[in-house]
């Protein structure tokens, strides 16, 4: 099993490009589903949870090509990535245990499945282990929009053989894959849907700018009411995934961490502005440019910060972990709540084994920096905790190892590549 060793005590300096957002490609390539023309999407991540998703719906009788660069000592297919998703015949309706259950968001298919084939048999999810994360309010949402729904044998059975009608849906509290997942089974709904209290997040935008492109008729995405005309078939389109906003936060809280300058090339800093201003109060330079954004600190201290998670554009919890690695070192004392997810503190034990100074009370995390970490052999357990290892291996004295990384190959494409080509002593070791 693959591990990545870090020396630390390494400034951060030089270019890191950041890759599209596996959260935004997810949902974009699961709405190939809805047409059964070509949807190609521009920048897709080289990630595990990607690839997982296309042998499902392969499976689903989806074709697909790719095209973008290679690498040339491997052949493996590198950065920048375009994906032709092809959904011409819709071979089987039903997503087995066996590959839903690695992955959370592969549930998703329920919704373009039953809005266009009129029935879905789809497997109760799995995914991180960061809390249970029910799949109610998708099974209430397809209801509001006329689905019979049965649960039988760890499977969701949706049916509505004369199709989907529009409704009004108000989500009971803010989900971000509810409202990808009902968004996209309303565009083929009769008459109008309407979405109330709907998730904000930017990869909702984009998914929004995908069905339209392929001709649905979708208003206020971005915004917590969204409003749907449906229609009676999507086309094919063409369409880019966003940048990370997760992967961007990650490494500007690298820098933070270590010191130095880093271009994040490709970054959009109005896809996580809170996260920034959070950063920049710990001390670092955050610094839009034409390129990207610009993150500097000088080596000074850095700042005791309190944070809470919120829906977008509050401060993400996908940045949760990575935040309290940075803590470790800050010169006080900060708290972390976690508001969107339980037990999404499984680093925190880990860290420790670095020397940080973590307690716990409830779902806040009380921080309280240390002038030094100490390397130490650290296990990922999901995958913002894996990068949050990473953070604090990169500031810690002598050698950390990250074991069980096939959770950050989830996320973040070739991060030690990244790291190492802006100075840092980062290596993968297979086997």
């Amino acid at each position: 099993m693959d591990r990545i060793r870090i020396v630390g005590g390494q400034e951060l300096t030089g270019t890191i490009p950041i890759s599209g957002a596996k959260n935004a490609a997810l949902p974009l390539m699961i709405a190939a589903l809805l047409t059964d023309e070509t949807l190609t999407l521009e920048n897709v991540p080289h990630l595990a949870d990607v690839e997982r998703l296309i042998r499902i719906l392969g499976n689903h009788g989806v074709d697909y090509s790719v095209n973008g660069k290679r690498d040339h000592q491997n052949g493996a297919t590198s950065y920048a990535r375009t994906l032709n998703f092809t959904a011409r015949d819709i071979v089987d309706t039903t997503a087995p245990y066996d590959l839903v259950s690695k992955m959370r968001a592969s549930f998703w298919v329920i919704g373009p499945l039953v809005a266009r084939m009129g029935e879905a048999k789809v497997s109760l999810p799995g995914g991180c282990a960061i809390g249970t994360r029910p799949v109610d309010l998708f099974i209430d949402g397809l209801q509001a929009l006329g689905a019979d729904i049965d649960v039988d044998n760890g499977y969701v059975i949706a049916k509505a053989r004369k199709g989907l009608r529009g409704n009004r849906y108000v989500f009971p509290k803010v989900s971000v894959g509810a409202t990808h997942v009902l968004m996209m089974a309303a565009t083929l709904a009769r008459g109008e849907t309407v979405l109330e209290n709907a998730a904000c997040e930017p990869e909702v935008a984009n998914l929004a700018e995908c069905l339209n492109a392929m001709g649905a008729k979708i208003s206020g995405a971005g915004t917590p009411t969204i409003t749907i005309e449906g229609v009676d078939g999507l086309s094919g389109a063409s369409v880019r995934v966003i940048p990370d906003r997760i992967e961007t936060g990650t490494y500007a809280m690298a820098v933070a961490m270590t010191g130095g300058d880093v271009l994040l090339e490709g970054a959009r800093p109005d896809l996580l502005e809170s996260a920034l201003d959070v950063i920049v109060q710990t001390g670092a330079e955050i610094i839009p440019t034409n390129e990207g954004i610009r993150v500097r600190r000088n080596g000074a201290g850095i700042a005791p910060v309190d944070v809470t998670t919120a829906p977008f554009p509050g401060f993400p919890t996908d940045l949760q972990a990575q935040f309290m690695g940075l803590m470790t070192m800050a010169r006080g004392k900060s708290r972390i709540t976690e508001t969107i997810f339980e037990n999404r503190f499984m680093h925190v034990q880990e860290l420790a084994r670095l020397g940080a100074h973590i307690t716990l009370s409830g779902q806040t995390a009380i921080v309280e920096g240390v002038s030094k970490l100490k390397g130490a052999p650290v296990m990922a357990t999901d995958l913002r905790a894996s990068v949050s290892l990473v953070i604090a291996g990169l500031a810690a004295e002598g050698e950390t190892t990250v074991n069980r990384v096939y959770h950050l190959d989830r996320g973040f494409e070739r991060l030690e590549e990244k790291l190492s080509g802006c100075g840092a002593v980062i290596e993968r070791i297979s086997g």
